[in-house]
């Protein structure tokens, strides 16, 4: 979806993702750095110089900058592909029974002490998206939604029988173990989605009042911070009685991007485009270092 890629910044800067599935959650697979069956490091490295020859080819006919930002992102698959680490991050059955089992072996558990694993290995930027069971599942039956957070049924009870106590194992399991060996310091954990919950109870999808369901809510949402050089127990901003709209200290998403960018010591947020042309990421907001 717009948003999960890296847009004016250029194809280079796109992410890799790696996917796993409910049924086997100590499997995952990274398309973009799988090799198909029969290739090898030695047909890989055939394929690259073959690549390349067909790359200069092209920039001699048309000089385009699309085809630099290609290339580069070429480069940096290559690279990951031929390092002997890169599979070994992936590999989640590697890790101890102990650690597992402290994170919970499901798959958004699992996610998690994935994510530990290439903060490890020190990629600089990790994004993990909770999985829902799907629009079959019985989770999805129960809170009248697709199975994750989009709770429009049975809020209460969804949350505290099920979705509360599987993501506070994994989540607290994460920076317990960040901590543990040191990265919890110079590793910032933004927990956050992309609304809040209504306030008032009853949505329409679920029978109103009688169905406790709570509907989405994008005036409001709440936000957690930890590591990085966050002081911890601490709140910054105030809703109203109803926890309807901001109160006190009212601020917005750009923000939290400003919080996350001087978190990583970036200050200068000028970048140039595909075609060279400079523009600012992030205009408005201002970082909130006092939460430091």
């Amino acid at each position: 979806r717009p948003g999960q890629f890296a847009g004016r910044l250029g194809l280079e800067h796109d992410p890799f993702y790696i996917y796993g599935q409910h049924e086997n959650p100590l499997r995952f697979s990274a398309p973009s750095l799988t090799l198909t069956d029969g290739m090898d490091r030695k047909r890989l490295a055939e394929r690259k110089v073959f690549l390349e020859a067909v790359n200069n080819a092209r920039r001699s006919a048309d000089i385009d900058p699309a085809i630099a930002n290609y290339t580069r992102q070429q480069q940096k698959a290559f690279d990951l592909l031929s390092n002997t680490a890169t599979a070994g991050a992936f590999d989640i059955a590697s890790e101890p029974k102990k650690v597992r089992e402290r994170y919970g072996e499901h798959l958004n558990g699992m996610s998690m002490l994935m994510a530990r694993r290439l903060v490890e290995a020190g990629v600089p930027f990790v994004t993990v998206f909770w999985k829902v069971d799907g629009i079959n599942g019985s989770l999805a039956k129960k809170c009248r939604s697709a199975g994750g957070w989009d709770t429009h049924g049975n809020n209460f009870g969804c949350l505290k029988e099920d979705l509360l106590p599987r993501f506070d194992r994994c989540y607290s399991a994460l920076l317990e173990d960040l901590h543990q060996r040191g990265l919890l310091e110079s590793t910032l954990v933004v927990l956050t989605s992309e609304m809040g919950r209504k306030p008032k109870i009853g949505d329409p999808r679920s029978n109103g009042v009688k169905g406790a369901g709570r509907d989405h809510w994008t005036a409001c949402q709440s936000i957690v911070l930890a590591g990085g050089g966050i002081r911890g127990g601490q709140t910054y901003g105030k809703t109203d009685e109803f926890a309807e709209y901001p109160a006190e200290k009212v601020m917005g998403p750009e923000n939290i991007a400003h919080t996350v960018y001087h978190a990583m010591g970036i200050d200068d947020l000028t970048a140039t485009d595909v075609t060279g042309r400079p523009f600012n990421i992030l205009e408005k907001g201002r970082p909130l270092t006092e939460l430091f």
